[in-house]
């Protein structure tokens, strides 16, 4: 579409404004030819004399093509002529209106004459259903424009993608099955053999995975002269590794009546190829041994008449990395339409999704990474401090944080794992070059890090000594490390006391020491830490002088600690209290009032309202139960339901059970003793059904006194 020429293009005009009181605004068309293509133009004008030269909008359409021009502000949009229109839609030319009803449009657009009408309809095509809405037909005609477009942008982009994927396949180089298989049978399955076995009497029967074969042998000596040149085996148990009887091959004895059928064992490996001049394509493969044994049915038993193995692989995924692009992984999928394996650059949705899991590398990917930019990543380095890793996963964070290499060639395990799981917060400086400053620790912390292998929690011990401005030793460090203590942790009482002092504090309480293995032992440690530190934190929040040693190492440090929490939580619970009180005043207003309507007692029970909102949030805490909450409380000092306490006569102050109950019907909502239990339910559902019976007869007492006053 050509702007610059359609905006030369002189206004149409507005001939006449319209006497109709809901009309404001009268739309122009014409058919034009711009460079040598035709045109057709809509121009809005609202219905004011003063605006019958300049439209508000001029909407240009061609077959394959529209825009919107905005004279005052001298712009083009790609806006089709009405917004969200199926929800009330707004027109480009009446945005300030907001969405209106079908007919008010009618009314509020229209078109100046006939003929107008007659050129949208030749030139988007005519429409009877939608004679009174006109925009209807150029919004559906610049809707099939968009859709047209949108398609053509998809399958250009479907076909980019697909040569792209032909590209890859066919710059990738072949897969060496039959050595991978070999390698796998070898080094991964370890030659894995069966014999599995069937004992009768001094008899028993062998079938051998390797070579097919099916043999009866001795296993226990006869007293008969022929039984000494009989074919004869050691006693066959299961597990045992033997030589078969055929074969020679050594497999591991398998009871028979423990097989069925088959059984199999898998492994996932990767595969690493040089992928043009610089980059790898990484082969994830399932490789699967089997091994089968097959029964025939005899007149009395199921004999053994066949086993065998096999050992197979396909190819699931194939991940490319090139340097400076972003990686691409083509997944090998199925089609049920035509029973065909085929290759796509999209894995698969929800739960048929194809996830790429940590595998064996198999030897030949390190020779093909000589020569590509991964020929130092230190991978095979990476490979040796975890059993199954992901190559793919290991590489695409060397190009993001090439310092990866150094940490694995330092053989900081821990940390190198962290770093591929993406658990980048160890990091300090990802631009520093030096471990320290990349690790954010002291230059004096690198070899004791190194002799722990990367220890994470060392790591972070080292962290806060240097955010600390510390200087500790290095058993201090260690010792730390074990309790596992945060930073604000550590500061907090470092304030009162120096860090030996601390790690002594810990040890004493939990009567174990630092240098122990022991699990439970390290565990007590951290617990403890833990426990101390949380003590000393009340002490400061309930206001202490933690200067004082008394404070600082009381003897019982789980009851000193206990005896904080209840004195924080009283705290807490005493400022809910005059909370509640103050927000939900009307309960304690209404009390006097709900007491004649709701109170009732027998010779076991007793049952009346809340005296406030203070005595719901202690009924709540004492049960253990969550009718101390808001939306209770605001119920019951609104009127909508109220909260009832039944107690027993003889103990009325004890809490037992909580009630809600409703205003106007007088139905029980819900009710409940002690955590969320309800104690002697069946005699307690009976007498509530009794004391709703009361109630409503009650009210229809005062009722009637009512009437008969009346």
């Amino acid at each position: 579409m050509k702007k610059k020429a359609i905006e030369k293009i002189p206004y149409l005009g507005l001939k006449q404004v319209s006497r109709g009181q809901d009309v404001k605004y009268i739309g122009v068309t014409a058919v034009k030819t711009v460079g040598h293509e035709k045109h057709l133009f809509l121009e809005m004008y609202r219905n004011e004399k003063e605006s019958m030269d300049i439209p508000v909008v001029r909407i240009a359409l061609t077959k394959k093509d529209f825009g919107t021009y905005y004279p005052d502000k001298d712009t083009w949009t790609r806006e089709k002529i009405g917004k969200d229109y199926y929800y009330g839609s707004t027109l480009v030319w009446n945005k300030a209106g907001g969405r209106t009803e079908r007919n008010s449009r009618a009314k509020a657009n229209i078109l100046a004459t006939e003929e107008d009408m007659q050129r949208i309809e030749k030139f988007c095509g005519k429409n009877e259903w939608y004679k009174s809405e006109w925009w209807e037909h150029i919004y559906r005609f610049q809707s099939s424009i968009a859709i047209e477009e949108r398609r053509k942008a998809e399958n250009r982009k479907h076909e980019k993608r697909q040569q792209a994927l032909k590209d890859r396949q066919e710059h990738t180089p072949e897969l060496p099955e039959a050595e991978i298989l070999e390698m796998a049978d070898m080094f991964y399955f370890h030659q894995k053999h069966y014999l599995y076995y069937k004992k009768r009497g001094c008899w028993v029967r062998i079938a051998c995975t390797k070579c097919g074969g099916v043999t009866e042998a001795r296993w226990k000596g006869g007293i008969s002269y022929e039984s000494q040149y009989q074919k004869w085996v050691d006693p066959p148990k299961e597990g045992v590794l033997a030589p078969c009887p055929m074969c020679g091959e050594i497999g591991e004895y398998k009871c028979q009546g423990k097989v069925k059928g088959s059984h199999s064992k898998r492994i996932y490996a990767f595969l690493g190829q040089k992928y043009k001049e610089k980059g790898m394509v990484f082969r994830y493969i399932e490789l699967i041994k089997e091994w089968k044994l097959e029964l025939m049915a005899d007149d009395k038993e199921e004999i053994m008449h066949n086993a065998s193995e096999e050992i197979s692989g396909i190819e699931v995924a194939r991940a490319y990395l090139m340097p400076g692009e972003k990686t691409q992984i083509d997944y090998h999928k199925h089609s049920w339409v035509d029973g065909k394996d085929y290759w796509d650059d999209c894995n698969l949705y929800g739960n048929a999704n194809i996830t790429i899991h940590a595998g064996r590398i198999l030897p030949h990917t390190y020779r093909e990474m000589q020569g590509t930019i991964f020929q130092y990543s230190a991978l095979q380095e990476y490979e040796k401090m975890a059993p199954e890793v992901n190559p793919v996963s290991y590489l695409e964070r060397c190009l993001d944080i090439p310092q990866l290499e150094m940490v694995v060639k330092m053989g900081l395990s821990e940390i190198a794992a962290s770093i591929v799981r993406c658990e980048c917060g160890i990091i300090a400086d990802t631009n520093a070059k030096r471990l320290d400053k990349f690790l954010g620790i002291r230059k004096e912390r690198t070899q004791q890090l190194i002799k722990s292998k990367g220890n994470c929690a060392l790591l972070e011990v080292m962290k806060i000594e240097k955010k600390l401005k510390q200087n500790w030793t290095d058993e201090q460090i260690e010792h730390l490390a074990v309790t596992r203590l945060g930073q604000g942790q550590i500061e907090q009482a470092l304030r009162y006391m120096g860090i030996q002092k601390l790690l002594n504090r810990i040890e004493r309480y939990a009567g174990c020491r630092y240098e122990s293995a022991c699990l439970r032992a390290q565990e007590r440690i951290r617990h403890m830490a833990v426990t101390y530190t949380d003590y000393l934190g009340m002490r400061l929040s309930l206001g202490y002088d933690l200067t004082n040693t008394v404070y600082q190492q009381p003897r019982d440090l789980e009851a000193a600690h206990n005896k904080m929490a209840a004195e924080q939580n009283k705290k807490e619970a005493d400022k809910r209290l005059q909370e509640v009180k103050k927000r939900f005043a009307g309960i304690r207003n209404s009390y006097r009032k709900l007491r004649n309507r709701y109170f009732y007692e027998d010779d076991e029970y007793i049952i009346r309202p809340v005296r406030s909102a203070e005595e719901i949030v202690m009924e709540g805490r004492i049960l253990h139960h969550c009718v101390g909450g808001d939306s209770y409380l605001g119920k019951h000092n609104d009127g909508q339901t109220y909260i009832l306490m039944l107690r027993f006569a003889k103990e009325p102050e004890i809490p037992y059970i909580t009630v809600e109950i409703e205003r106007d019907t007088h139905r029980i909502i819900q009710w409940y003793g002690s955590h969320d239990r309800k104690p002697d339910k069946e005699h307690m559902q009976k007498w509530l059904d009794d004391y709703v019976g009361h109630l409503k007869q009650k009210d229809a007492e005062a009722k009637q006194r009512a009437q008969s006053v009346a």
